[in-house]
């Protein structure tokens, strides 16, 4: 299960989140977000965690946790619409 963690300190190291959340089961990918311009971070990820059960128990238990001094908000991510290719426009005879 995907979850979206926001409103984190954008001191918050990738490590950091992947441990707290590694408490509470397996966690196959952890991503912080960041701007392109600057490298600094965005303040959200993302983390994959392959049983739904202890995806689940995470986002409750550490959903409002604060870390490094913000409230951090966990809900589930919702799926991503695959990026659709234009499609050429008709041409008129």
């Amino acid at each position: 299960m995907r979850l979206l963690v926001r409103n984190m300190s954008r001191k918050t190291t990738q490590e950091e989140l992947q441990d707290l959340f590694e408490s509470f089961g397996a966690v196959q990918s952890c991503v912080l977000v960041h701007d392109e311009k600057t490298g600094q971070s965005k303040g959200f990820g993302f983390v994959d965690m392959p049983k739904a059960g202890d995806a689940k128990a995470a986002m409750h238990h550490l959903n409002g946790y604060e870390l490094a001094g913000e409230y951090i908000r966990v809900k589930k991510a919702k799926p991503t619409a695959p990026k659709q290719e234009s499609a050429p426009a008709d041409e008129e005879e």
